[in-house]
């Protein structure tokens, strides 16, 4: 993040009439709102206002504004009380991302066998670091936990997956990303044009900085990294500052994975997962998906061995969790479909759960008489 000074300098150098949209980043306390304006829907697609230009550092391009794709887009989010010239202008500054389009054809969940991802993962480093800000903030991951139901270790597997517990954030500018997602990545443009226009939303409140805020080559934001649909619904000010910051304020970055998690129906005091075994089973069709489509009755009644006392009605799906010397499975419960509501990978939520079960033997054995 960039510092306070940088941060403050840049919002008094930035035009007027761009001012809705350059509030202080989240690392400073927020702006008040400013009201939206209501804008009257577009009949027609018309061209871009006349942006002024500016100087455009070698190697570096912008996006035509006068795309179909992008006038269309601008003209229906101007409809919900986003300024058409403020749009066009900010777009303008907008730069495309190639390699953000090669990462996106290359996830790690769709290039590693689950073996190999798990072990990034799992790292005694990586174990030892969550370890420590789990005991270093004992109290408030309490305090969430009896308000939100949620046990402090698979918040902390989150982000410890997801960011090395903030160490990793992402470099690209949240501006950049989701505009090259939104305009030139045609498989999920549509995707994100809507996070494109949360995004917008939330420079509009105050809350960010577009042309400051960095993020994944996604779009996902901070230490719990948030699209930004995510953290206009999920996102909360535990610390009780004014504003939600999920870069730099610990309260609202625990907190706001929690609340995620809890509104996606988290149960507490239930499973996440369950060792499996073929037993007599046969070889089942490798799984794939994330969706509830067994009991363990069923699984059972195949012949196949699951280590639960959950009774046979209980909806789960079968995994498949390879290991280095051959097939091995496993069965997600209520809670892992939950954490696959962050990402729908099943190696993702896997290897979030034993992140987690691996911090909760670290810090809670100690604590054993």
């Amino acid at each position: 993040m960039r510092s306070r000074g940088a941060l403050l300098l840049q919002s008094l150098l930035c035009p007027l009439w761009l001012q809705p949209f350059a509030a202080h980043a989240t690392n400073v306390s927020s702006v008040a709102p400013v009201p939206a304006t209501a804008a009257a829907p577009a009949t027609e697609t018309t061209a871009p206002p006349e942006v002024a230009p500016e100087k455009t550092a070698a190697g570096h391009t912008r996006f035509d504004l006068n795309r179909a794709d992008i006038v269309a887009f601008v003209d229906r989010v101007s409809g919900k009380g986003l300024p058409r010239e403020a749009v066009f202008a900010l777009l303008a500054k907008a730069e495309p991302q190639p390699r953000i389009i090669e990462a996106m054809n290359r996830p790690a969940e769709k290039t590693l066998a689950w073996w190999e991802y798990r072990a990034h993962f799992l790292t005694a480093e990586r174990i030892d670091a969550g370890a420590r800000l789990w005991r270093e903030h004992r109290e408030l991951f309490d305090a969430i936990a009896m308000e939100r139901h949620v046990p402090p270790e698979y918040v902390l597997g989150i982000i410890g997956v997801e960011t090395y517990f903030g160490r990793i954030m992402g470099r690209y500018r949240v501006l950049d990303a989701l505009t090259t997602l939104a305009f030139d990545y045609p498989a999920r443009s549509e995707y994100f044009q809507r996070e494109l226009e949360q995004f917008l939303l939330l420079t509009r409140t105050g809350e960010l900085d577009a042309q400051v805020v960095l993020g994944s080559y996604a779009g996902a934001m901070g230490a719990a990294q948030f699209m930004p649909s995510s953290f206009r619904n999920y996102a909360v000010d535990e610390s009780g500052t004014g504003h939600r910051d999920l870069w730099t304020d610990w309260a609202d970055i625990f907190a706001s994975v929690a609340n995620y998690l809890q509104q996606h129906g988290w149960e507490y005091g239930q499973p996440v997962l369950a060792e499996a075994r073929l037993g007599s089973a046969p070889d089942p069709a490798t799984p794939t998906g994330s969706a509830l489509n067994e009991t363990l009755g069923a699984l059972r009644a195949r012949g196949m061995q699951v280590t639960s006392l959950l009774d046979d009605a209980t909806p789960c799906m079968l995994l498949a969790a390879p290991q280095s010397d051959g097939m091995a499975y496993r069965v997600g419960f209520r809670n892992f479909y939950v954490i696959t509501r962050y990402n729908h990978s099943p190696l993702y939520a896997m290897a979030v759960n034993d992140l987690a079960q691996a911090l909760s033997a670290r810090v809670l054995a100690a604590d054993a008489p």
